[in-house]
């Protein structure tokens, strides 16, 4: 079932999301954000390399796409 997807499950999909040009991308925040929710967890880590636009602006973006929809982001350093 999708939506008892784990935390590191979504966060491979929001990769390959980012990869196919953004597709299905709010689904795969909805996911994200359940996952985290079932495994007590209060953000989502990213690492930088694995995303398409891989700056400060970028990840910015990311951030504050990702916040309106109810998930924190942050990256690894």
């Amino acid at each position: 079932m999708v939506s008892e997807m784990t935390v590191a499950e979504a966060t491979d999909r929001i990769y390959e999301s980012l990869q196919a040009d953004n597709a299905d991308i709010d689904a795969h925040i909805a996911t994200l954000k359940a996952a985290l929710a079932r495994a007590d967890m209060n953000e989502a880590v990213f690492d930088p390399s694995r995303l398409v636009q891989n700056n400060r602006s970028g990840r910015k973006l990311m951030q504050a796409y990702f916040r309106q929809r109810g998930v924190k982001v942050s990256f690894l350093a």
